[in-house]
């Protein structure tokens, strides 16, 4: 009897345990503070000219390093890549061969300004889903601004209460590869938790999407971000179905925010203007 008492509280503690609710607990790790002490260092040590010396040509090496990096990796030769000119489409599958841009030997397209709006549903479970919508804002093919805010909403079952978690991604985006089916880029930025939380941080990010035929494409997204030294992480994989202006989208995403993690099954639709 006393064995059975015992397996019973458990049975309880654990199924307390693993009902707790996970933007509740994705919001309070956020908000607590966890500032590690800074290491000193006693020991000290005379620095010759020598050294002085060698350390000013590694200083050099590093930034010359870092500079060369900066502008053929993440810019890109504007000398000697043709393709960093491909204007800016009005909507992928415009031309036959465009996607977010124009192929080189396309006819340009004069001062295109477009706005892509996506808005998306979000499904993992009866009790956990949400709703993303995005906004891209490209004045020209050189960068865009995007805004995403990600509303999740979870319902506790065992004390009857429904919770709220609002994720917001702030980023400024540069298309690193500008084909006409195939865009690579980065992007840098803030990410915001609202809510109890109220706290943001610094936000990059990688972004891809291909083009097929017969109006289907494939796009990915990562964002690395982190808040109170807390991961604030999302990642995107979407199909999409394009009918001129308009686009329906399936595709899947999976957040981590702070211990807790989240997949979700997404479903929408959008448009470009």
């Amino acid at each position: 009897m006393k064995k059975n008492f015992c397996l019973l509280l458990l049975f309880a503690f654990g199924t307390s345990f693993y009902g707790q609710n996970k933007t509740e607990k994705s919001k309070n790790e956020l908000s607590s503070s966890s500032s590690k002490p800074a290491a000193t260092n006693s020991r000290s040590s005379n620095s010759g000219s020598d050294s002085d010396v060698d350390t000013e040509v590694l200083v050099d090496v590093f930034v010359n390093i870092g500079l060369g990096v900066f502008k053929y990796g993440l810019i890109g030769d504007y000398n000697q890549e043709d393709h960093l000119y491909n204007s800016l489409s009005r909507y992928p599958f415009y031309k036959e061969q465009s996607g977010n841009y124009n192929n080189s030997d396309s006819i340009a397209e004069k001062k295109v300004f477009r706005l892509d709006f996506e808005d998306k549903f979000l499904y993992s479970n009866n009790d956990l889903f949400g709703n993303h919508m995005n906004l891209k804002i490209r004045p020209f093919q050189y960068f865009y601004l995007q805004a995403d805010f990600r509303q999740i909403a979870e319902i506790n079952r065992i004390d009857d209460t429904n919770n709220g978690l609002s994720l917001f991604h702030f980023n400024f985006c540069y298309d690193r590869v500008r084909m006409g089916k195939f865009d690579l880029g980065w992007s840098l930025g803030a990410s915001y938790v609202g809510n109890e939380v109220k706290k943001g941080g610094f936000s990059y990010g990688l972004s891809a999407s291909y083009f097929m035929t017969k109006n289907f494409s494939f796009s990915g997204s990562a964002k690395w971000s982190a808040i109170n030294q807390q991961p604030v992480n999302a990642f995107e994989i979407e199909g999409k179905l394009h009918k001129k202006k308009c686009f329906f989208t399936a595709g899947f995403e999976h957040l981590k925010i702070a211990t807790p993690t989240y997949n979700f099954i997404s479903l929408g639709g959008g448009i470009y203007l």
